[in-house]
């Protein structure tokens, strides 16, 4: 039941609704409810258990791995066989896992949704299951609770209501039962209506439901949120490899099946050493070294406050290009705090106390706000900020409510937009007026009005700035009168200054702003609150800094067509009184233009952005339940520089994947190479299936594995975010990989060729532990990609130092060892023989080095 019902009138809306403020009679109740079915959110069929395993083992790096695993069975290599299921099973179970808790999401909308509403059918109270309100029902509502359903506001008294959790409005929201005038009006505007899952902080009254279930804003949020889950650039990318490798790895071992059979070899032993090279070329380590690559960034994620909920998130926020951020809380305190006061000078009281100290007297004695026992402040977050100014100043609340009792009160009213209290005093009453400074100007006494436009100017000064401002004004009056007439005690009063108030910047979040825009990512405020707020703080944030970039409204937005939007997206930074389809509507524009994003958000309302952006950062302290569900990561101190935090390990991470990557697919490049050129050489076969099968499962796993602990590069926030739609061998990968991988296949071949033209008996041995140490020497090597390795420190990296040394020491093993001999086909070196092959094995390690050298030498040239 769609409609604008804040622009009807009380009479148009019962009417439209065939109701009355009587409520409806039990029969009425029970057809509609027939009609309109309950009031719960619909879930979309869950993925049965069955089905989510299928979808982890349905990967196409994952059915190759699996292919492998059948053909080193066939083989009869159980040990291979048995880890490479266990990486299968191990990666299979962390996606069934990561699958099943994102069902949960949609089920945290329930616990939103109170269980029991009073209603009034048929002229009587009576308590019913909320689940059985249907439109038309008149619901009573009080503080404390929460809105069961989408309603139409019949009676308010001093109602106010949190809706940040769906509108991302820091200040409660003062609701009233009047028609609004025609116009457009954002959720936070519509002040006649109060919406599901919000909840009411003070006051109370009475509504008519207007939409119930998947028909109220709540709702269209839970049909927002049933969306796929957006890939992330690493699943993109590994996909993309997984269906170029295993075509290679056909066609090459094809190949040298052929060559090996021409040239008169062991068919089955050529079939053998075939299937072995295909199995080596797999990188089976890889889903494992991702797994652990996430797992140890999202460890030390939690130790900077960033709880990672699905692991590939961690990879994600190295490929991220904007983020979009909340301003409440995230990047602002959200703690409402006075930073400018404007006091009236010459005030002339009859009270010398209050004419020292007007401002600080007028802001604690006009306030409802109570002291908790841990010393906390209860109430109206803009009380709380001004009574918190006064007693900054070293003003004492409680001696002036002892020495000024408060005698009588006019509580705010929207329509009014001021508060008034009376209070005793020596020599009469003092009456203090808070409020809109427009509203006081309009009310002050004959001898202030020729100041009325300094006053005005002043505070709207403040007011374009961002403030939200708050004036006061008094009156003193001999005795109290017998009766109060608002009109005549809120009249020909004297204005003593106002105040401004803002949720400040966070001290951190400018510099993680600094930080942001550095490493080439654009920060984008989106906000509930006022477009001034807002462009305020993001101009001491940093995150506008010149006249191109944006600030649109939610009401502009709307007014825009698709194309008009995605020409500007890119240059937008501020989004102001925005809805949730706004929110998502910003998220897939900006992906529409290839860009990958980061949403962080806290409330019910940011929950289908989050789900769709390729990271969702919930906010741990005031996240809601189903805003942390549907998130990537929480953030336990709702820090934007927690962010960027993460984004860092994110790079780090994804870096040492891309190391991975290179050193693994160079060192089967190398083993392919040596294979392959082997006989166009008149050169045996180097290597036997049972010494490529080692290559596979020691040299390269162990110091593979072992790069995921390589410590972030020094350049590494001050570079571009990598991007996503570049294959995962851009930048020079293919090249490294090719020439690097030749070069070892070449030093193992000439030391072959070397070995048997000395008669050396076991030049085998020795070819095989060529290959495995120059392996050794490249891991060391491309640490990092630019710098030295002894710059960055040789012990810098202990895992990966410990990985080489146990794995140089298992090579010496199974060359010394007499039953690996047996095992390995291997025969023991001497000094001699082993002091040579170390030498030639270093030769990769010095190329590389070599390499990076003569490329920072280019660049400072």
């Amino acid at each position: 039941m769609n409609m604008n019902w804040h622009l009807l009138s009380l009479s148009e809306v019962s009417d439209k609704l065939d109701t009355s403020p009587i409520g409806l009679d039990e029969k009425n109740a029970k057809d509609r409810q027939t009609q309109y079915g309950k009031n719960k959110i619909d879930f979309k069929k869950k993925n049965t258990v069955l089905r989510m395993i299928f979808n982890q083992l349905s990967n196409f790096m994952i059915l190759i791995l699996i292919l492998a695993a059948i053909v080193s069975g066939i083989m009869g290599d159980l040990t291979d066989t048995i880890i490479i299921l266990i990486i299968i099973i191990v990666n299979a179970a962390i996606g069934f896992v990561q699958e099943y808790r994102a069902e949960k999401a949609m089920e945290a909308l329930k616990n939103i949704i109170p269980e029991e509403t009073r209603v009034i059918r048929a002229g009587k109270t009576i308590t019913i299951a909320s689940t059985d309100l249907v439109p038309g029902d008149v619901v009573l509502l009080e503080a404390g609770n929460r809105i069961p359903a989408d309603v139409r506001f019949i009676e308010t008294h001093q109602i106010k209501v949190d809706e940040s959790t769906l509108t991302g409005e820091s200040n409660t929201i003062d609701k009233t039962a009047n028609k609004l005038p025609d116009g457009d009006y954002s959720l936070g505007d519509r002040s006649n209506l109060g919406f599901k899952g919000t909840f009411i902080t003070k006051g109370h009254g009475c509504a008519y439901v207007t939409a119930i279930a998947m028909e109220t804003e709540l709702g269209h949020i839970a049909q927002m949120i049933q969306v796929h889950e957006s890939i992330t650039p690493l699943q993109i990318r590994l996909a993309a490899f997984g269906k170029r490798l295993s075509i290679a790895i056909l066609i090459i071992c094809t190949l040298i099946f052929m060559i090996g059979y021409l040239n008169g070899e062991n068919i089955l032993s050529m079939l053998l050493t075939s299937i072995s090279l295909a199995v080596a070329a797999i990188p089976e380590a890889l889903p494992a070294l991702v797994t652990i690559a996430l797992a140890f960034g999202a460890k030390r994620l939690a130790k900077n406050n960033a709880l990672i909920r699905k692991l590939p998130a961690v990879e994600t926020l190295g490929s991220v290009t904007y983020i979009c951020t909340d301003k409440t809380g995230t990047l602002t305190k959200n703690q409402m705090t006075v930073e400018e006061v404007y006091v009236t000078p010459n005030i002339k009281t009859e009270t010398s106390f209050i004419e020292n100290n007007a401002m600080l007297t007028a802001m604690l004695l006009n306030s409802d706000v109570s002291e908790k026992e841990d010393g906390s402040w209860h109430g109206d977050s803009t009380e709380i900020a001004l009574v918190q100014y006064a007693l900054n100043k070293s003003s004492n609340k409680k001696e002036l409510e002892t020495e000024f009792p408060r005698v009588a009160e006019f509580p705010f009213d929207s329509s009014r937009k001021c508060m008034t209290t009376l209070h005793q005093t020596e020599k009469g009453i003092l009456v203090i007026t808070k409020g809109a400074v427009d509203v006081l100007l309009d009310k002050i006494a004959k001898n202030q009005q020729p100041l009325i436009a300094e006053f005005d100017r002043k505070a709207n000064d403040l007011a374009n700035e961002g403030y939200r401002v708050i004036g006061y004004a008094i009156k003193e009056m001999q005795t109290l009168p017998e009766t109060l007439n608002i009109e005549e005690i809120e009249s020909s009063l004297t204005f003593i200054g106002f105040a401004g108030m803002i949720d400040p910047p966070r001290s951190e979040a400018k510099k993680a702003v600094s930080e942001c825009i550095q490493a080439g990512i654009i920060p984008v405020m989106i906000t509930g609150d006022h477009i001034l707020t807002a462009k305020a703080i993001a101009k001491q944030l940093g995150i506008i800094t010149s006249e191109e970039d944006l600030i649109l409204s939610g009401t502009k937005l709307a007014e825009l067509s698709e194309k008009e939007f995605l020409d500007i997206v890119e240059h937008v930074r501020v989004y102001a009184r925005v809805n949730p389809e706004q929110k998502l509507k910003i998220i897939k524009a900006l992906q529409a233009k290839d860009q990958f994003v980061a949403m962080t958000g806290d409330g019910v309302n940011d929950a289908p952005a989050l789900k769709s952006a390729n990271i969702g950062i919930a906010m741990g302290i005031n996240g809601t339940a189903i805003t942390k569900e549907a998130a990537d990561m929480v953030l336990l101190d709702d820090n934007f520089a927690t962010v960027m935090i993460a984004v860092k390990h994110g790079r780090v991470i994804f870096d040492n994947i891309l190391k991975f990557i290179k050193y693994i697919m160079t060192g089967n490049f190398g083993e392919i190479c040596a294979i392959f050129l082997a006989p166009f050489f008149g050169l045996p076969f180097p290597l036997l299936a049972i010494h490529i099968l080692w290559i596979n499962l020691v040299t390269d796993g162990l110091p593979g594995l072992a790069l995921a602990s390589e410590p972030a590069e020094d350049s590494i926030m001050s570079r571009p975010p990598r991007d996503p739609m570049k294959n995962i061998f851009a930048g020079k990968m293919a090249l490294h990989i090719l020439s690097v991988g030749l070069l070892m296949g070449v030093v193992t071949l000439s030391i072959q060729y070397w070995a048997i033209q000395a008669n050396i008996q076991h030049w085998q041995t020795i070819a095989f532990t060529v290959l495995c140490f120059s392996q050794m020497g490249h891991v060391m090597a491309i640490r990092s990609g630019g710098e030295s390795v002894f710059k960055i420190g040789v012990f810098s990296n202990k895992p990966l130092l410990g990985a080489l040394l146990l794995t140089v020491f298992l090579q010496l093993m199974i060359i010394y060892v007499p039953f690996f001999n047996m095992v390995f086909k291997t025969q023991p070196l001497s000094l001699y023989e082993l002091a040579i092959t170390l030498l030639a094995s270093s030769i990769v390690f010095w190329a590389v080095e070599i390499g990076k050298w003569i490329i920072r030498r280019t660049k400072k040239v």
